[in-house]
């Protein structure tokens, strides 16, 4: 599967570089930890499973979403997105230029401000260094420090401005068992932002994480098991238990192939809503996704959502 790298916007999530339909729509399968650590995300995200989470969560939408990827042979891409909530309509366009071991990613929004991310791979062995910083916000550098081994990573974190937000996180492992933890720390108040922990053990055909979150206050469990069918059949569940207020919660979702070009997602949480998606390559590298949710909890017109996603790119 060809590697993407994945960018945030305030609205829509976006994949820069786009692999084969084929493996764009193929089921979530069990990655092995290492291979979603190499590619720069932070250890305790992969130790929630970051298949797992785009089984339940990734692409589902319930507006109206746009977005067009222009790339160049030169190193220069272009990203226009658009999205629609009711009669609000919000959107960006984003540039990437990369040369050599440097990338350098800058995003204008509708609200005029910019956003400037330069990274530089290979700095030295094995580090990657990335400073971002935002327009007209004086305060919002920051500089980010990977370091990656084939059994750990290590990332920090620290804003350019006189009372920097700290952050830490690393993650270890072998080929089955992975720990990982993160810190964060504000100067200015001298206190805690954040501190997480979890396990994760993966499998062939499955995978479970374990994750003590938001300061100790939220338990997660995470599980995902690629039954081995011929349409590539995926199961996952999320449990969550948060002791200051007992409340428990789930989600359980399924993933499979209609056909090489269609998958088909289904989602049931406990606060009472059944989604679906499916998502069809009615070209290579461009997508049309319809998602729709019915809760069941609600008796009224306002009970049933309907989305529309369309992903272009020549």
């Amino acid at each position: 599967m060809t590697k993407t790298k994945i960018y945030e916007t305030p609205t829509v999530t976006l994949e820069v570089s786009v692999p084969e339909y084929r493996d764009m729509l193929q089921p979530c399968k069990v990655p092995d930890l290492w291979n979603i650590l190499k590619i720069g995300v932070w250890p305790l995200n992969s130790l929630t499973l970051a298949y797992q989470s785009n089984l339940l969560y990734k692409d589902y939408n319930f507006d109206q979403k746009f977005s067009l990827t222009i790339p160049s042979a030169s190193g220069l891409g272009l990203i226009a997105t658009g999205f629609k909530k009711d009669q609000i309509f919000v959107g960006d366009i984003n540039t990437l230029y990369k040369s050599g071991n440097t990338a350098v990613d800058v995003k204008i929004d509708t609200y005029s401000n910019v956003s400037t991310k330069v990274t530089v791979n290979d700095v030295f062995t094995n580090t990657k260094l990335a400073l971002s910083f935002n327009v007209p916000d004086h305060k919002s550098g920051k500089l980010d420090v990977q370091y990656l081994h084939p059994r750990a990573v290590f990332n920090s974190s620290i804003g350019l401005n006189p009372s920097p937000q700290l952050e830490l996180s690393a993650a270890i492992g072998s080929k089955d068992l992975h720990l990982g933890a993160e810190v964060g720390f504000n100067t200015a108040s001298a206190s805690f932002t954040k501190y997480n922990t979890g396990i994760a053990f993966n499998k062939p055909d499955f995978s479970a994480a374990l994750l003590l979150a938001d300061k100790g206050e939220t338990l997660k469990a995470s599980y995902i098991h690629y039954v081995g069918r011929h349409d590539g059949f995926t199961v996952a569940a999320e449990l969550t238990h948060r002791f200051s207020t007992f409340e428990n919660g789930f989600a359980i979702g399924t993933s499979q192939m209609l056909n090489v070009v269609t998958v088909l997602k289904t989602r049931l949480t406990n606060d009472g809503k059944a989604a679906f998606q499916c998502q069809r390559a009615w070209r290579p590298n461009s997508l049309i996704t319809l998602s729709a949710e019915y809760d069941y909890k609600m008796v009224s017109s306002s009970s049933t959502k309907f989305g529309l996603a369309l992903a272009l790119k020549p």
